[in-house]
């Protein structure tokens, strides 16, 4: 009887695991000493949100994001995320980075400045595309932060496990082949580290104004789901009903970029109604 995989991962030595490469980008509001989205530039002290490596910003001008090198060990990864958060928080003033991934009291739409990134061509094609965000996504949904997890494995660990697996194909169709496998994996158990893991299960009541949910109130300018563990990826979170019908397949690289290239050219009659100009503007 082939060995499980499980049994295969636990016969990896520590040196197979050498030259495992991760990274972290950290999302998070500016906040004014109000609790409210800061309304103010991009600190200068923080250097140009388009050219600097480890600090710029996501979708809003208050929208902050910490990029850390590519680390060879997890803890060489949070003391770069540290130092850079510590750096950000002494140069924010009376400000502060907001820690939650939902974010703090908005007052709609034009209260969430859109970023901003200079005048060369690269600068304001960054911009227009985070303008054509606001008018088919709105503002609202843009301003919720995230962490993105970034990871790759050191070819010592490809060769053992294709070995243990008797695979004959090349080390790159190989490696890709396993990533998907990977992300199928991901996406299959994603629920449940969101039951686990998720920790945003309560959100500033300014978010919700006007619209219809479930949450129920915690306290006057909050409101909460009795059971929820991640508001940021549920309904009320970070998705688009456009992009849920696209259905992207995971199943290997040739049915990943064709799907995909399906999705890309398929028109959806809301957004070609936008079109994409306003005036002389492009959106």
């Amino acid at each position: 009887m082939p060995q499980s995989r499980h049994h295969l991962f636990r016969q990896l030595a520590g040196h197979q695991w050498e030259g495992f490469l991760k990274g972290v980008e950290k999302e998070g509001l500016r906040v004014d000493t109000n609790g409210f989205i800061a309304q103010t530039p991009h600190p200068e002290a923080l250097g140009s949100t388009l050219t600097h490596p480890r600090i710029t910003t996501d979708y809003s001008e208050a929208l902050l994001e910490l990029i850390t090198p590519v680390c060879r060990s997890t803890g060489e990864m949070m003391a770069s995320l540290r130092q850079i958060h510590q750096f950000v928080q002494q140069n924010l003033g009376d400000e502060v980075f907001w820690a939650a991934s939902m974010p703090c009291e908005l007052d709609g739409d034009e209260s969430i400045p859109i970023a901003e990134y200079g005048t060369s061509n690269i600068g304001k094609l960054k911009h227009v595309y985070r303008q054509g965000l606001a008018v088919r996504y709105g503002r609202m949904m843009q301003s919720i932060a995230g962490v993105h997890y970034n990871l790759s494995l050191p070819d010592s660990f490809w060769r053992f496990w294709q070995e243990a697996l008797d695979n004959r194909d090349s080390l790159q169709d190989f490696k890709s082949d396993q990533y998907f496998w990977l992300i199928r994996n991901f996406r299959r158990r994603s629920w449940l580290l969101m039951l686990l893991f998720g920790a945003s299960p309560a959100l500033d009541a300014s978010f919700v104004e006007g619209m219809e949910h479930n949450l129920d109130r915690f306290a006057p300018d909050t409101w909460y789901g009795r059971n929820a563990t991640s508001l940021r990826m549920g309904d009320l979170g970070y998705h688009n009903n456009a992009q849920a019908s696209l259905d992207i397949c995971f199943n290997e690289l040739s049915t990943y970029t064709a799907t995909l290239d399906r999705a890309i050219h398929t028109n959806w009659p809301p957004y070609a109604k936008i079109g994409t100009r306003r005036g002389d503007e492009f959106i």
